[in-house]
């Protein structure tokens, strides 16, 4: 098939690759079976949304191709009108697979790009997964808060939050950081009950506490691959490195309903 050929050759000449699943609540295709988990979510997202976009690859190629490709589908992507900005807050939680800083303010351009808006009414940080045995420490934090901060700073981002830190480190984060952490997610899996100490320090200093259910790596850079590979059949994809995953959601305020939620993701081919 010339479409799935010429789709394959704009892939594997690309570099980076960013890919816009687009509204999940009105997509159909995805209702047909519930994910059992947020890294089954994000795989099966990846796979339709490439798998969409091959076919509707026009046959011819311009002559030259992009080194970076956008994978959107457009009638599936739903931006924010000015009109019903004020009604909706938008939600992101951003996934790192790496400490590069400059990943924060790219996937947040990005996020404001494909949802129509100017400023992210907030956005969580998950910092990129340690080699087991070590712990999060303040100095992982400091580089990725600081981009954080210069995000607020200039409007892009209203309100910044943490995602699993315990007390002690929650504690050290507030108190080094210029902008305040408004929230933290903690993970119910690993506690039942939320602890004591992070409860009472957070009802202190009014950080919101939230519940989440992701696992330490939203998706590995293995389980990323298969997704491509399986969406454009025989593609090397062992070359594709994941740099970020941005999951979003639009609230509507008054009646708490999600009117949106989708995946951006960014991944980078390493040079061979």
């Amino acid at each position: 098939m010339e479409t799935q050929a010429n789709a394959k050759l704009l892939l594997n000449h690309a570099t980076t690759l960013r890919l816009h699943t687009g509204n999940l609540v009105n997509r159909s295709r995805l209702k047909k079976k519930c994910p059992s988990s947020p890294c089954e979510e994000l795989q099966d997202c990846i796979r339709a949304t490439l798998s969409e976009w091959f076919a509707a690859t026009p046959p011819t190629l311009a002559q030259e191709l992009p080194s970076v490709l956008d994978c959107t589908i457009p009638q599936a992507s739903e931006a924010i009108t000015p009109e019903e900005r004020e009604e909706l807050k938008v939600s992101v939680k951003l996934f790192l697979t790496e400490s590069d800083c400059s990943s924060i303010r790219n996937a947040v351009e990005m996020a404001c790009l494909s949802l129509g808006v100017s400023q992210l009414d907030s956005v969580i940080i998950a910092p990129p997964p340690l080699p087991d045995g070590e712990s999060q420490t303040l100095s992982h934090l400091q580089p990725l808060w600081v981009e954080l901060e210069e995000l607020v700073q200039s409007q892009k981002i209203a309100a910044i939050g943490t995602s699993d830190l315990d007390k002690t480190l929650l504690e050290q984060l507030y108190n080094w950081a210029q902008v305040k952490p408004s929230s933290n997610q903690v993970n119910l899996a690993s506690c039942c009950v939320m602890p004591p100490d992070l409860t009472a320090f957070a009802k202190e200093f009014d950080i919101q506490l939230l519940t989440h259910s992701d696992p330490k790596e939203l998706i590995t850079n293995t389980g990323f691959q298969e997704a491509v590979r399986e969406s454009t059949q025989d593609l090397q994809a062992a070359d594709w490195q994941l740099e970020w995953v941005l999951r979003y959601s639009v609230i509507v305020k008054s009646r708490g309903i999600i009117k949106s939620k989708g995946y951006l993701v960014h991944a980078k081919r390493s040079s061979q």
